[in-house]
């Protein structure tokens, strides 16, 4: 028998009906054969970091899977191109973005994938929703909670 984990995912869009392509892309995530449970938080409403473009809509799921790490990538990446992702330059505003924030207590570092995510401590966007779903939940870094609490230049808006 595989061995469940527990994931983060980073969700966010910021081009199209940003709330439906995430709120359709949770029950794809709820559909999908080796995702066992998905919880979702609250969507929130940001700034771009380090870009330009329109607000984004972010949220973060929490799954229990029994997919390997790249698995889970390869689903992730499938449903952003599924969704019309577009790469044309870095930080470029997009359809849909998924990112694999934490996979259980691994940690890796390859050309496709490094876990914990490596930016994920800097970002409200992550932080909020992310200690809605976990409040107890301790990075490298510190608690998200008190992450969040330094990241007074992101402002994030809950969104109901």
């Amino acid at each position: 028998m595989n061995t469940i984990r527990r994931a983060y995912i980073g969700l966010g869009a910021n081009l199209g009906d940003a709330r439906s392509t995430l709120r359709t892309v949770l029950e794809q995530l709820r559909q999908t054969a080796g995702i066992l449970h998905c919880l979702s938080s609250h969507f929130y409403r940001t700034a771009p970091v380090d870009a330009t473009g329109p607000d984004y809509i972010n949220a973060v799921a929490a799954l229990d899977t029994t997919l390997a790490p790249l698995e889970l990538l390869d689903v992730l990446q499938a449903l952003e191109n599924q969704h019309g992702r577009q790469r044309p330059y870095k930080n470029a505003p997009r359809t849909l973005d998924l990112d694999l924030l934490l996979y259980g207590d691994t940690t890796m570092n390859t050309p496709r994938l490094t876990l914990p995510h490596p930016r994920m401590h800097e970002r409200a966007f992550v932080l909020a929703p992310l200690s809605e779903l976990a409040p107890t939940l301790k990075l490298t870094q510190g608690s998200a909670m008190e992450l969040l609490a330094m990241l007074t230049d992101q402002p994030i808006e809950r969104l109901n």
